[in-house]
């Protein structure tokens, strides 16, 4: 499928963030601006990280417009699931029906090159994983990554041939804003200080350390904070309670 395009006269930049959208510094590399979105491109495949601007997936799975323009395949095969913060891992395979919410995942992979894998967060931590034979996009709330769904997603690609995984983590409650109870930290306890800074925990950290662990040495972030992050640039659950919708976290291949 067509990867993003860069505006005309860029080389593959946009040098600012749409009206409205507003992280502070600039983008780190390899993450670029497309049509109001944050793109990464892997070896392999195209991964987008929607801001506010993509739309609300949880109330439109097809997002906005701007959201539609940026992403390969068309909305009918994004494939996209009830997420239930557990580990499973949902494969597309080739000639079934994409389907779209009907049955419950964490993560979507695929060896296609018609089908773009969704994930909806709001705080969570949406993590894309990229090899030239397949990919995948979880949704890695702190429950899904105690649960494995780094695991169950590397080990799916593995299934479908690809051996160098690379990947990308998008936009969550970082450190700086994610306050947390005894569970979580006793869910994590064993990564040590690393992935703690008093009541805070660090899932970023977390995801590293469990993508390190499964063979995943190359790992890309976004480095934005869904809670602190300007109001209009990305929705936050633990700002805005139920009135918050989805951005998502999509990925497909060349």
């Amino acid at each position: 499928m067509r990867a993003p395009e860069p505006p005309p006269g860029d080389p593959g930049r946009e040098a600012a963030p749409p009206r409205g959208i507003d992280l502070g510094p600039a983008l780190p590399e390899p993450f670029r601006w497309h049509e109001g979105q944050i793109a990464i491109d892997l070896p392999g495949g195209h991964v987008i990280f929607t801001t506010r601007a993509g739309g609300d997936l949880a109330s439109d799975p097809a997002g906005s417009e701007q959201l539609r323009r940026a992403v390969g395949p068309p909305p009918e095969r994004w494939a996209q699931d009830h997420q239930v913060h557990e580990h499973r891992v949902r494969v597309v395979a080739g000639g079934e029906p994409v389907g779209a919410m009907e049955t419950d995942s964490d993560g979507i992979a695929t060896a296609r090159r018609d089908v773009a894998c969704v994930v909806r967060t709001a705080d969570c931590v949406p993590i894309a994983l990229v090899a030239p034979e397949a990919v995948a996009m979880l949704h890695g709330g702190w429950r899904g990554l105690a649960a494995g769904v780094i695991e169950e997603g590397v080990r799916t690609l593995h299934t479908l041939g690809a051996n160098h995984v690379r990947a990308a983590i998008g936009p969550h409650a970082r450190v700086c804003c994610y306050e947390t109870g005894d569970e979580v930290h006793a869910a994590f306890a064993h990564f040590g200080a690393e992935v703690r800074r008093g009541r805070r925990a660090d899932l970023e950290a977390v995801a590293r350390a469990l993508l390190a662990q499964w063979g995943v040495q190359e790992v890309h972030s976004v480095g934005a904070c869904t809670i602190c992050s300007h109001v209009e640039t990305f929705w936050s659950h633990r700002r805005e309670g139920a009135r918050a919708g989805r951005q998502g976290g999509i990925a497909w291949r060349n």
